[in-house]
């Protein structure tokens, strides 16, 4: 049972691949925990913190990930092309599901839809351009673009902007979003805490 061919290579905060399925990992989490959350300010926090990670997950995919993908993997263009539309798709659905809120009756059902259109992007990511990532590029690339992606999801907007799926318009517009969206955020925390 020590065989250390059979044991699976542990995974890396270092390499884009395996910090990026991580990543959907906690997504998957996050959509747990907000199904699981009592209605409430607790359901709120934990959407919040979807919303959140959603965002700058794919913020990051879009301006490190994708551009790399595109020109590294068989194919590229077209996959990630798919990958981007699936994107636009769910950032509107999360659009339209954040202006709903928790609250609404509709709001169960209608994250049921994201989560479904989220994990199915998630898992053709990891198949078609994840996989061709690890394969295709080396150990210090991967390395490069984990700090890249660390990097943009510090500085990313905290909220979904459909439209906004490529390199060039996350670089323009993102590092405005970001500030409105921050500033935002801490508004809203600071009005949850007031009591308002």
């Amino acid at each position: 049972m020590n065989d250390r061919r059979t044991m699976p290579e542990p995974m890396s905060e270092n390499d884009v691949v395996d910090l990026l399925v991580r990543q959907h990992a906690m997504i998957r989490n996050l959509f747990d925990e907000v199904e699981e959350a009592p209605t409430g300010a607790r359901r709120a926090d934990a959407f919040q913190r979807l919303v959140r990670m959603l965002a700058v997950h794919e913020t990051a995919e879009e301006e490190i990930v994708h551009p790399y993908a595109r020109l590294k993997i068989e194919d590229g263009g077209e996959v990630v092309d798919a990958r981007l539309a699936e994107e636009r798709e769910a950032k509107q659905l999360l659009v339209d599901l954040e202006e709903l809120g928790p609250g609404h009756p509709e709001f169960s059902a209608r994250l049921q839809v994201l989560r479904a259109a989220v994990l199915a992007h998630a898992h053709a990511e990891e198949s078609h351009e994840f996989a061709q990532l690890r394969a295709r590029t080396s150990v210090a690339e991967r390395r490069a673009m984990a700090a890249g992606v660390k990097a943009a999801e510090a500085l990313a907007p905290t909220h979904p902007h459909p439209g906004t799926e490529s390199m060039m318009m996350n670089l323009l517009f993102g590092p405005p979003l970001a500030i409105v969206d921050r500033t935002r955020d801490v508004i809203r925390q600071a009005m949850r805490g007031s009591g308002d």
